[in-house]
């Protein structure tokens, strides 16, 4: 006959084992699985910032004439002083670190100043030079940008953003060659760019009219006045010290007092994206701490779960000694049920928090204007996150695997 209480009672052990193994894998499931998720939201947010200032040089600083804040020579504090064109030569021949060198001006933005037949817009105008694509770089759609012969000749020629062609152009054609008027003068289009960069210093490309720094001087009847310089540093310099020395010349030819720190207003760009750097190593490092411990508490978990199963299986054990059963042998099966506990349910999480995101960069690939660009993690972090899954299975097994190995054989066939 069968004992209907002792099926039941062992049916009763079987769940309460099944339910107990669920949550606690659980556990771990929902820790690596959060883990994935932090890392590759982190790193959907890296990329996301990267993307916006690919194309902008990182080695660059930005400078420009303010008012002097003390006198020199004669002269009174705030005097206001420009950057001229000999500037530029003087500078190039005295701060070795400067690569690239490129002026910049700016012209009035008034209502409906870039004008094509019947079609008009109000758009920012800028002077610039040659390589100033060394430091913004530019996707050119039609043609051309303005070349080394534009400057010396001062040209009236342009390279107008992509937003100012599909408003003076509407019909998407060939625009080369065509003559606009750009506050009451004609230019002829040379080109049709746009900037790779979300960054964008004295307007977005897509949104200006660029014509040569030259020509906007005389057009202007500036002289050889420049509003603002933009330069880059040589590979492996420093663009802090290149900056310094760049206002340490300018000062000097210029009649402005060494110490004079508001004479010359700019930004350094290195210094901006070091501390976008710093922040995702922050960002990083708060992700795997967190992550971290989340992962552990599911360890512990599983740990003690093994503590409970050792101990209700105290006189399976003992009997397994008494029979000769190795010490190696206990523990490996302890070990063994552990890892295969955490390395199931781990494995699960992982995989479910890589599916998860990429279905969220399938649906932000499809969204604009997000801050995100592809949260996915690499092989390496996955198989870095394994490997500390593992790891840790092996120290939750090992704690169960010492306390089954102090049980003795006389001790468990006693108990009850």
């Amino acid at each position: 006959m069968f004992d209907l209480d002792r099926l039941q009672e062992i049916w009763v052990t079987i769940t309460r084992n099944k339910v107990r193994s669920f949550l606690t894998g659980f556990g771990v499931f929902w820790g690596i699985f959060m883990l994935m998720i932090m890392l590759g939201a982190g790193h959907g947010l890296e990329r996301g910032m990267m993307k916006n200032i690919d194309g902008f040089a990182t080695n660059s600083c930005f400078m420009g004439a303010g008012s002097t804040a003390l006198p020199y020579k004669g002269f009174q504090k705030g005097r206001n002083w420009n950057i001229h064109n000999r500037d530029l030569d003087i500078l190039l021949r005295s701060v070795p670190e400067i690569e690239c060198l490129s002026p910049m001006l700016f012209g009035g933005r008034s209502n409906n100043n870039v004008v094509f037949n019947d079609h008009s817009g109000s758009y920012n105008v800028r002077g610039l030079h040659a390589n100033y694509v060394a430091i913004e770089r530019q996707r050119m759609l039609f043609g051309r940008f303005i070349n080394e012969i534009d400057i010396l000749q001062a040209r009236k020629v342009c390279v107008i953003g992509t937003a100012v062609y599909e408003e003076l152009f509407p019909t998407k054609g060939n625009p080369i060659g065509k003559y606009i008027r750009i506050n009451g003068i004609y230019y002829q289009v040379a080109g049709v760019s746009s900037g790779v960069s979300n960054i964008s210093i004295g307007g977005r490309s897509e949104e200006s009219v660029i014509i040569p720094f030259t020509t906007m001087q005389q057009i202007n009847n500036q002289g050889d006045i420049v509003h603002m310089l933009a330069a880059t540093t040589h590979p492996n310099q420093s663009v802090k010290n290149m900056e310094e020395k760049m206002k340490t010349t300018l000062k000097a030819n210029n009649r402005i007092a060494p110490e004079d720190m508001q004479a010359i207003w700019g930004f350094n760009l290195e210094e901006q994206f070091n501390i976008f750097k710093y922040l995702f190593i922050g960002i990083a490092v708060v992700i795997w701490v967190v992550g971290s411990g989340t992962l552990i508490a599911g360890i512990i978990g599983v740990s003690n779960i093994m503590m409970v199963t050792v101990k209700e299986r105290t006189k399976e054990i003992g009997i397994r000694r008494a029979l000769g059963a190795k010490p190696r042998t206990i523990m490996i099966q302890i070990i063994s049920e552990t890892l295969v506990l955490t390395s199931i349910a781990g494995l699960s999480g992982l995989c479910f928090g890589v599916l998860c995101l990429h279905l969220a960069d399938v649906w932000l690939q499809k969204a604009e204007d997000v801050f995100l660009s592809e949260p996915v993690i690499s092989f390496g972090t996955a198989v870095t996150s394994t490997l500390i899954l593992l790891i840790c299975g092996l120290f939750a097994g090992s704690i169960p695997a010492s306390r089954a190995l102090r049980i003795k054989a006389i001790d468990a066939i006693r108990e009850e």
